[in-house]
């Protein structure tokens, strides 16, 4: 294979953001977070490979959604969508109140050092009491983490979709801000 092959045969993830929240039926959801704090109101969905985040405060609802394929989705209330690429940070306000802070990071491992990445990661969810969900077919094995802290001003998600047919490590942190009311 040569070089540019394996650039092109390169798993691509995508974030997509959305100023509404998207129906359950779009995704196979394997498990899940709540979390009602400080009048606001989160929730997380892991699935295979994947993850969608919404979060609510004072009428507006952010969503964010990790996939390898979000070309599915509905176009109702969708803001932006960018490929998980290298290393990538990206910070997007809804409304006055709410700030969206994203941070990812893709990495394409060989078999030796996916395995190394694999079990620290599943040993740091184990620890963490994060969400978790370990997955096998025929031919790879894979891992996705979602880990929340919730503060009072700011609710921070990271996440970690590991998948080893293509020895890919993607980490994301996303960090909900409540802004001070200007009134």
């Amino acid at each position: 294979m040569q070089a540019q092959d394996k650039v092109t045969d390169q798993p691509t993830y995508s974030m997509a953001l959305f100023r509404s929240a998207i129906h359950p039926e779009f995704f196979q959801i394997e498990d899940r977070v709540e979390i009602q704090h400080n009048d606001y109101d989160f929730e997380a969905w892991l699935c295979k490979g994947g993850h969608v985040l919404r979060f609510e405060y004072e009428g507006i609802c952010v969503t964010e959604v990790i996939f390898q394929s979000v070309d599915n989705l509905p176009d109702r209330g969708h803001v932006a969508t960018m490929v998980c690429a290298g290393e990538r940070d990206h910070e997007q306000d809804f409304g006055d109140r709410i700030t969206l802070i994203n941070s990812m990071q893709i990495e394409i491992l060989p078999e030796h050092l996916f395995g190394d990445s694999y079990l620290e990661l599943s040993e740091f969810a184990d620890e963490a009491k994060a969400k978790v969900i370990r997955y096998k077919n025929d031919t790879s094995h894979g891992l996705s983490i979602i880990d929340v802290q919730r503060y009072n001003d700011q609710l921070h998600v990271q996440s970690y979709h590991l998948n080893s047919e293509q020895g890919v490590v993607l980490r994301t942190q996303s960090i909900f801000e409540l802004k001070p009311d200007s009134n």
